[in-house]
């Protein structure tokens, strides 16, 4: 079989299974479960360029090859599966279809000039990334969750966890969501630099989402006991 199949590509093809679960999800009337899709995309793709790393004897094309794997994997889980999501919650009218395609479109084109740069540095040093142009497109599995548990906490407070729902038949709260996913693509493709999260905050995104978790989860509790 062509590819490559050690551990280094694992929790890549996690992500990638997770976010086609996700989209089967949230198309399905489960999008909690496919918001816990997303994020634990997100947690894939924290640790899978460390488990690459490991392998201190990758040769050029294992290297070429899981750059070009995590962009294909990146642009699904964290591109379409929010696109998906954003279609499904605001009931499918036509400008949530408009926003989810740029939305996409412009994720599509961060990752390829990504890739491009990328094979570019690897090819001068072997040293780690320090920063990246454009808001990175991972950024959607902290984002768009972040979104949904605010909602949720909104739901929780008036007891009334029905709400969730209830509350994407408004207007007003669909055009929230695609104003947010508007901006978040924009920021895909904007030529400004970002530094690398470091170990400090790479355990603070971890947190922050395992807490996102918690709060989705006692929501989807609620859910199940109507």
């Amino acid at each position: 079989m062509i590819g490559f199949y050690d551990y280094t590509v694992i929790l890549t093809y996690m992500s990638l299974l997770s976010a086609i679960g996700g989209i089967a999800l949230v198309t399905n009337g489960h999008p909690i479960l496919a918001t816990y899709c997303l994020l634990f995309s997100g947690l894939c793709d924290m640790f899978d360029g460390k488990v690459a790393r490991s392998k201190k004897n990758r040769t050029d094309e294992e290297k070429s090859f899981g750059i070009q794997i995590d962009s294909l994997t990146d642009i699904v889980a964290f591109g379409v599966l929010p696109a998906t999501m954003t279609i499904t919650l605001c009931g499918h009218v036509w400008y949530s279809y408009v926003v989810a395609a740029l939305f996409t479109l412009t994720g599509m084109i961060r990752l390829a000039y990504f890739n491009v740069t990328e094979e570019l540095r690897q090819k001068e040093t072997d040293e780690c990334r320090k920063t990246y142009t454009g808001l990175p497109i991972t950024s959607s599995s902290l984002i768009f969750p972040f979104f949904f548990c605010i909602i949720s906490i909104f739901c929780l407070c008036y007891d009334r966890i029905e709400l969730f729902l209830e509350l994407f038949q408004k207007d007003s709260l669909r055009v929230a969501l695609c104003i947010l996913m508007s901006i978040t693509g924009f920021a895909f493709i904007l030529p400004f630099r970002i530094r690398k999260p470091q170990s400090r905050e790479f355990w603070w995104f971890l947190g922050f989402g395992a807490l996102m978790a918690i709060v989705l989860f006692i929501v989807y509790l609620k859910f199940t006991a109507l």
